[in-house]
């Protein structure tokens, strides 16, 4: 199974490359009134159901992949 991780910077926690974002695209004329930054992880991981890889997918995150401080993630499986 697929499963794809979507992390970013939880709310009210410093962005300095959303902010950079931000003001390159207001430069551009691009009328952005907030942008973050952050990360996609892809794993193929081995699993029995949907459940269990999410559940495995959910422990990685814990784990490694994001700073349960100061980031939030978000996991999809795919079948």
């Amino acid at each position: 199974m697929k499963a794809t991780v979507l992390v970013r910077p939880k709310n009210g926690i410093l962005d300095p490359q959303g902010q950079a974002v931000e003001q390159s695209l207001a430069k551009l004329g691009f009328a952005v009134s907030h942008a973050r930054v952050g990360r996609v992880v892809d794993v193929d991981i081995e699993a029995s159901s949907p459940e269990e890889a999410h559940q495995r997918v959910e422990e990685m995150c814990r784990q490694l992949l994001a700073n349960p401080l100061i980031e939030s993630y978000v996991v999809t499986v795919h079948e």
